[in-house]
């Protein structure tokens, strides 16, 4: 594995996925070179003076109350298991075991985990299809109302916002409709840990507020995804009062490892750290790294640009060459051959995470890159000026989560109610949840996934699914 990693970083490639450090030079721009070259030797455990992360009382507690601070919430907890155990504990302590939660359908597949763990009973709120692209986009606060009226036993609502293209919810809507119904609101904003600070630093026109701004009560953040931390690290944000933190901080200790490292929580401290001293300066780089990119992007023939409504966030670059006859496989395969790894791929859209890290550089020989696939591919279907359709199927109607269960080939499989969840990964949200039908259109997706050899989570290495008997 250190060879492989070695060889991938002695290449110089440009990083387009997580995490959003893209490497060292962000650490060695700012200062933080001499703790790079020693991080070994801070691999440590609770000794005196490290103080104990499900009891902070010393230095964890002050890296803790100054990531509240530069948030602006009550509370804030470092995260040593990604943001999959900030959501999985945030979810059991908001709701009880045989309640119900309102969950969007596009969730990561770590509340369908917490729904498992707790015996919850999930209630699917369904995002709006962006059909010309046949990707999932925002959920609207009507149908979180219609759900809760539908579903008033039901104690908490969670959704993604951004989600993995970019589209955001309007949470601020979100948020009036849960509260005023008595129910407390989370949100999995895994993907928009930085969305605080091009607002406080004065770089927010054309972005989306985060959602600690916008009135949720629970607010889980991977600081690995887009800023300056390692990966597996992330923060949960508290504000009100809604969900005891006693009870928050009880689940939290049950889900994250006895164990923490250290140096996940350092690299924490060092991302906030760098932010308050250097936030300016950073956000504003990125803000117009991006800004060179897109001006620059749209004069390239055949390629498009995914830029569907104001509620986008822009750090999440969604690429488009269908128009050359290049679909989003292709263009990844052509862009990693010249040293650009992209995050993922949708059918005709390439989706390019963007970071803390990311630089005009970085711009620059990807839009280069594009330029000679561009030149490369004459051939311009007047037909597909706009962005191409992308055809994810959808399951087929809900049923009771089957109690007896078996594992039969995926060629059997249709028609058959799923027992388990279908995952493709990246992005980790569930194709087929468990109570929906498998239909012959998804299974031939999950079967042509994995011909091009994706990973789909939930299929066994027989090509068996798990469904009700």
């Amino acid at each position: 594995m250190k060879d492989f990693l070695l060889s991938h970083a002695a290449s110089d490639p440009v990083s387009f996925h997580m995490p959003g450090h893209k490497g060292m030079e962000i650490f060695r721009k700012y200062g933080y070179g001499d703790f790079l070259e020693r991080f070994v030797d801070c691999d440590v455990t609770e000794i005196p003076g490290a103080d104990n992360l499900f009891q902070a009382e010393g230095i964890i507690k002050e890296a803790q109350d100054r990531y509240a601070d530069i948030y602006d919430v009550d509370r804030s907890y470092l995260l040593i298991n990604g943001t999959s155990g900030g959501i999985i504990a945030a979810i059991l302590a908001a709701v009880r075991t045989g309640e119900k939660l309102i969950m969007a359908r596009n969730c990561h597949k770590s509340v369908f985990n917490a729904a498992s763990l707790g015996k919850i009973e999930p209630v699917y709120a369904r995002p709006e299809i962006i059909e010309q692209y046949g990707i999932m986009g925002p959920v609207s606060p009507h149908e979180i109302e219609r759900l809760i009226v539908e579903n008033p036993d039901s104690a908490a609502v969670i959704l993604p916002s951004p989600n993995y293209y970019g589209i955001c919810s309007d949470i601020e809507g979100i948020a009036h409709v849960v509260h005023k119904a008595g129910k407390v609101l989370i949100v999995d904003q895994a993907h928009g840990a930085h969305l605080k600070f091009f607002h406080k630093y004065g770089q927010g026109r054309g972005m989306p507020l985060c959602a600690e701004d916008q009135g949720a009560d629970i607010v889980i953040n991977s600081i690995h995804k887009t800023l300056a931390s390692l990966t597996q690290s992330a923060v949960l944000n508290l504000k009100g009062n809604r969900v005891d933190r006693y009870v928050l901080e009880d689940k939290l200790q049950m889900i994250e490892s006895t164990s923490p490292s250290y140096i996940l929580m350092s690299f924490l401290d060092m991302n906030r750290e760098l932010l308050e001293r250097h936030g300016d300066r950073a956000m504003k780089e990125w803000k117009e790294a991006l800004g060179y990119f897109y001006e620059k992007a749209a004069a390239i023939p055949g390629l498009k640009v995914l830029d569907i409504r104001e509620n986008m966030d822009r750090t999440k670059i969604n690429l488009d060459m269908s128009a050359k006859g290049i679909d989003g496989a292709r263009l990844e395969k052509e862009l990693m051959a010249r040293g650009i790894f992209p995050e993922l791929y949708t059918g005709d859209l390439l989706m390019l995470m963007t970071g803390i890290g990311n630089t005009k550089a970085h711009m620059e020989r990807t839009l280069k890159a594009l330029e000679e696939i561009s030149a490369e591919n004459p051939y311009e279907d007047d037909r597909k000026k706009g962005l191409g359709e992308v055809k994810i199927p959808f399951p087929g109607g809900s049923h009771k989560v089957p109690e007896e269960k078996e594992f039969v080939h995926i060629s059997e499989a249709a028609g058959r109610v799923c027992a388990g969840s279908v995952i493709p990964y990246p992005p980790g949200i569930p194709l087929v949840c468990p109570g929906e039908e498998l239909t012959e259109e998804v299974l031939s997706y999950v079967k042509k996934l994995r011909e091009d050899g994706e990973k789909v989570i939930g299929i066994n290495d027989e090509d068996k699914v798990l469904v009700g008997k």
